[in-house]
């Protein structure tokens, strides 16, 4: 893939999908890392249906860190893996209160600290609550992407990274990351890619193949 195509492929993916936004909802840096956490292996809109409850009950950081750890499972039970997520995200609060005065931090490396954040989510927070895009979220969207369009040849998200970091520019990254998802769950869907349909499926390396 050249390099010159990266703004095409971005000013074209801006162009079909003008309202590509985060989908999750939430008021507060907080309730993002919170609502972060419940979307791993859960749709988006399953989290907005369950954080509403979630957030009412818990306005305050220090409300996460004192909520019995059975009425917080009992909350994000729809949201799946509750148990571990639950647990996550007490002592994310936790972490937040204690190590960085119950402000969510603002760089990669702190908030690689808490407990269930990994760097897709840091990203996503990152993005989302500060603005900052230093990366891209690589999530089974992105992966799916890059790996169909030549973009990248790895499997590891953190590889996969590095690869989109290198292609496209850096003031296109904050698009990057609502794109590939918006992308992904539109057009470059997992089991049957409705190519026919694909504004970008001149650069794609998989579409070319089936020709």
């Amino acid at each position: 893939m050249k390099k010159e195509y990266a703004k095409k492929i971005v000013e074209i993916l801006k162009e079909t999908y003008p309202d590509a936004t985060c989908s999750l909802d939430f008021s507060t840096p907080f309730e993002m890392v919170v609502a972060v956490m419940l979307s791993a292996q859960c749709t988006d809109e399953r989290v907005n249906l369950t954080t509403p409850t979630l957030f009412k009950r818990c306005p305050s950081i220090q409300d996460y860190v004192s909520i019995d750890i059975e009425e917080l499972e009992n909350i994000i039970h729809p949201c799946g893996f509750y148990k571990n997520k639950a647990k996550n995200i007490k002592l994310c609060a936790k972490q937040v209160l204690e190590n960085f005065n119950g402000i969510v931090p603002n760089n990669m490396d702190d908030l690689l600290t808490l407990a269930g954040v990994g760097r897709k989510s840091a990203n996503v927070i990152l993005l989302e609550v500060y603005g900052i895009a230093n990366g891209v979220a690589v999530d089974t969207h992105a992966k799916r992407i890059s790996n169909l369009m030549g973009l990248s040849k790895e499997t590891d998200p953190s590889k996969i990274e590095q690869d989109l970091i290198k292609f496209f520019p850096k003031d296109s990254l904050k698009y990057i990351n609502h794109l590939f998802v918006w992308h992904g769950r539109n057009t470059c869907v997992a089991r049957h890619p409705k190519c026919d349909k694909c504004t970008v499926k001149q650069f794609c390396k998989f579409y070319q193949k089936s020709l």
